[in-house]
């Protein structure tokens, strides 16, 4: 009778190790944890983290106005009393003027939307509706990136709404492609079959069950599209089609520097160093976030 108290009591301890080790090894193996190991991802999140934060509290950190202008202390060098980064040709503050561009670069970040929509709609439906958006998106895609987009802000003209439409259309075929090419694997799985036997609406199925399962691929190829998107604001900028004067971004400061680079290099310099940073930081997470979610990357 005790020998067998005792053999339930080992079996239960037994269960409970087992039921331990189990949620360890569970824990160990969630997304998060994953990217924690990994060092690349880590860095470019740390990157990111710190942009966004810049962007989000740049009224507060930054120690002037971005468009206040002294002309008599134009061109101060870094480091000047005051300045740590030294002002521009009008002698505003350089520091106050990348703390509030980030916001702007960050900001025209976020299109493709529209881009998943329409590759859940034609990769789902198939046939005819496929064909006609995919063409419409090949249509797109004749055309370069950074020459569509000029070519719509110069239908638009400035402004930073525009610069998010003509950002966000470019980037719409891209991402329509790579949504449509994961809908069409999802859909045919099993589950997705017999949720039709069972009798769930297209949408549910669509939102609830096939784009959860193909978000992997669409999160890394948004993540990176993100590095391309603040380029390309920034060459906007930098050609005049895009943010206008005095509004504060890295483009525009770098446009700026350009006339002034044998007499201030720094200007041009500071702002090309943050764009560099900053799209190294989302190539870099996004990078990290591809060997997390892809089943056949080696943790």
């Amino acid at each position: 009778m005790a020998e067998s108290k005792n053999l339930t009591a080992q079996d239960a301890l037994g269960q409970e190790a087992q039921a331990r080790m189990l949620k360890r090894e569970r824990r160990a193996n969630n997304v998060w944890n994953k990217l924690k190991r990994n060092k690349t991802g880590m860095i470019g999140l740390v990157i990111i983290v710190v942009m966004i934060l810049i962007a989000l509290f740049a009224s507060v950190i930054s120690p002037y106005d971005p468009n206040e202008i002294h002309p008599l202390d134009a061109f101060m060098k870094p480091f000047s009393p005051g300045h740590i980064f030294g002002t521009d040709q009008f002698g505003r503050d350089l520091l106050s003027r990348i703390f509030y561009g980030a916001r702007i670069s960050l900001i025209v970040a976020v299109g493709g939307v529209i881009g998943v929509l329409l590759g859940l709609i034609a990769g789902y439906m198939g046939g005819i509706v496929d064909a006609v958006i995919m063409r419409i998106m090949d249509g797109f895609l004749a055309f370069p990136f950074v020459l569509l987009s000029i070519i719509l802000m110069t239908v638009l003209g400035e402004g930073l709404i525009n610069v998010i439409i003509a950002i966000g259309i470019g980037n719409v075929p891209s991402f329509a492609r790579v949504v449509r090419g994961e809908v069409h694997i999802v859909k045919n799985e099993e589950y997705c079959n017999a949720c039709r036997v069972i009798g769930v609406s297209n949408a549910r199925l669509l939102f609830g069950h096939i784009l959860p399962n193909a978000i992997s691929p669409i999160i890394v190829y948004a993540t990176l599209n993100i590095a391309g998107a603040i380029i390309s604001e920034a060459a906007l900028s930098f050609l005049g089609l895009g943010i206008p004067a005095p509004t504060a971004s890295w483009g525009s400061i770098l446009r700026e520097g350009k006339s002034s680079l044998t007499k201030a290099p720094f200007v041009a310099t500071i702002s090309g160093i943050f764009i560099l940073i900053t799209v190294l930081g989302f190539n870099l997470f996004g990078d990290g976030i591809r060997d997390v979610l892809d089943p056949k990357m080696k943790q």
